[in-house]
């Protein structure tokens, strides 16, 4: 709680912190909730700084960066730590909503009706060469597949699962390292979801595991927690999902900007391995 304190008083007490810029306070309180080890407290802590980018928004509808900062400060909220369904399809309604208003302020032709046609929507993307397009498509991308997580009962949520994808790819493209690698890691999940009879591609699944893990040297505990969830079950290989899950409760969590994600990753873990032998088995 130490690393949220300053921006927090300078909210309340709003002494010697007016100069400070509103996307830098943001920032600053993702990096403290990314690198908290205590889950209980940035579940509890989040909800506070929520209310805190909401406010500051009111004032800067049209600030990217903020866009960005609640964008994925609210899906990491909905997803992590909020059970309730009517409060997750709220909460990630709201991400979704400002990584859209980001991207249509900085990208418009994004948001055209034309887009909306998956061809013209990939030629627009084709055009986005420029690094400094990276967290705009990565916020949106990785907003969007959780919403369509959470809205996975809708088969119009399912169907922009392309354009994701497609999104993802581009960042990829852009630079693969980005967040450690993590785009990789969506992408493992949505080639890895359904078996080849199904229209999945399970071996793609794989393959992005596979580089998400080596971009972070192993460090991204989640990429492993993912690989095995997602592709050692579908095609039933316990020696791999064991094997992986082990890894990851074995590994020291305290990785910057991956902390709280790893802590989540080895809990992940730690439920996966305890079902190891009955889902094997059956």
């Amino acid at each position: 709680m130490a690393r949220w304190f300053p921006p927090l008083l300078c909210l309340l007490l709003a002494a010697g912190c007016a100069n400070i810029p509103a996307n830098y306070l943001a920032s600053s309180v993702a990096d403290g909730i990314r690198n908290q080890r205590d889950v209980a407290t940035a579940g509890s802590g989040i909800p506070s700084y929520l209310l805190m980018i909401d406010g500051l928004l009111v004032k800067n509808p049209r600030q990217v960066s903020l866009l960005l900062a609640g964008a994925r400060l609210y899906s990491t909220y909905a997803t992590l730590f909020v059970t309730e369904e009517s409060r997750r399809r709220l909460l990630i309604q709201r991400a979704l909503t400002y990584a859209r208003r980001a991207v249509c302020i900085e990208e418009p032709g994004l948001c055209t009706p034309e887009a909306r046609r998956h061809e013209r929507f990939l030629a627009y993307l084709q055009r986005l060469e420029d690094p400094e397009h990276l967290s705009l498509l990565y916020t949106y991308a990785t907003t969007w597949a959780s919403w369509i997580q959470i809205n996975r009962s809708r088969w119009s949520a399912l169907a922009d699962l392309s354009k994701v994808a497609a999104v993802l790819e581009a960042v990829v493209a852009l630079d693969e390292g980005y967040d450690l690698g993590q785009a990789h890691v969506y992408l493992g999940v949505i080639n890895a979801q359904l078996p080849p009879a199904m229209g999945g591609r399970p071996e793609v699944g794989r393959a992005h595991f596979e580089r998400a893990i080596a971009l972070s040297e192993g460090r991204n505990l989640i990429a492993k927690v993912e690989y095995a969830r997602t592709y050692a079950r579908l095609v039933f290989d316990r020696e791999l999902h064991d094997r992986l899950l082990r890894e990851v409760l074995a590994a020291d969590p305290e990785v910057e900007g991956l902390t709280l994600s790893n802590v989540i990753a080895q809990r992940e873990a730690r439920a996966l391995l305890s079902e190891s032998q009955t889902y094997f088995e059956e």
